[in-house]
């Protein structure tokens, strides 16, 4: 949370990182997904995003209050900022008015943890591996999140369960 609402939200990259941000963790999405995201696939009334992963699968991914009011601050008070071509339907941009690359996100995500003085190793697909933790924390069952994952096989979303396990180890033996 400390990380997401570090960004400015005066300025139109602080407003989309943040719905960026958000959006990723919130959804689990993968960098390469929350690239590929164009304005259509956002379903505002269903709450629901879109997801084309690896393979081209596509899936829907249901969306939190927080991501959608985020999304809407940058669609409203952002993008316009940033769009350079009425022809662009890419969801994020660039600060060139381009769809927002790996190496775009990665470069503000590095930043901003520098800003907030965390030195832990953090990378964009930790905000994924948190999203699964923490649905399993609160009780998700292992297919569930395989389908929110967009994992073709349960042993990929397996791995999860263990985090979960040996953190309740350590919490019990402590």
């Amino acid at each position: 949370e400390r990380f997401i609402d570090s960004f400015d939200k005066e300025k139109p990259c602080g407003i989309r990182d943040r719905a960026l941000f958000e959006l990723m963790y919130s959804c689990g999405l993968r960098v390469s997904e929350i690239c590929d995201l164009n304005i259509e696939d956002i379903f505002f009334e269903e709450k629901l995003v879109k997801v084309t992963g690896k393979g081209d699968k596509q899936r829907f991914v249901p969306m939190g209050t927080r991501a959608i009011d985020n999304i809407n601050d940058y669609l409203n008070n952002s993008r316009s900022m940033l769009v350079k071509s009425i022809k662009q339907n890419a969801l994020f941009l660039n600060f060139r008015g381009e769809r927002i690359t790996r190496k775009g996100i990665w470069k503000n995500l590095k930043t901003n943890m520098q800003i907030l003085g965390i030195k832990k190793e953090v990378t964009v697909h930790t905000l994924r591996h948190s999203f699964a933790v923490h649905l399993l924390e609160n009780g998700a069952d292992i297919n569930s999140l395989q389908e929110l994952m967009g994992h073709c096989d349960i042993s990929s979303t397996q791995m999860y369960t263990q985090m979960v396990n040996q953190k309740l180890k350590s919490v019990y033996e402590k």
